[in-house]
């Protein structure tokens, strides 16, 4: 199996993309904290995720099954439309930013990881 294309890589990769777009959407809300008529964002990913990883580990050909999961995997950016309704856009800084440094350890953590694994790549390439 190729490191690179395996599914342990690909599924650092879909986090780093989730991860990613959840601190846009975190800081977005940040920005808008007293805008308006905002709607809060929040980005969904993990649970649906698990689930479809559980349905694919127990299918005829599990290895395919997973990796396909992870090569499909997606996440959405939802809009709260109940904000709207508020005279405070909903937009909670202090839960906002807590989430915001909780998003960037896991960032951290999954680039450490892609790191050691690519250094392991690197050591046996030289043996």
């Amino acid at each position: 199996m190729n490191v690179l294309t395996g599914s342990s890589f690909g599924m650092l990769e879909r986090s780093v993309d989730f991860l990613w777009t959840k601190q846009t959407a975190i800081l977005d809300n940040i920005a808008n904290v007293e805008t308006p008529n905002y709607k809060v964002k929040t980005v969904t990913f993990e649970e649906a995720f698990e689930q479809k990883l559980l349905a694919a580990q127990r299918s005829e050909n599990p290895r395919q099954a997973v990796r396909d999961v992870i090569e499909n995997a997606s996440w959405e950016v939802m809009e709260d439309d109940e904000s709207v309704h508020r005279n405070d856009n909903g937009v909670n800084i202090t839960e906002q930013s807590v989430e915001l440094i909780r998003t960037a350890y896991q960032l951290s953590q999954v680039y450490r990881s892609i790191t050691g694994n690519l250094s392991i790549m690197r050591a046996a390439m030289n043996g």
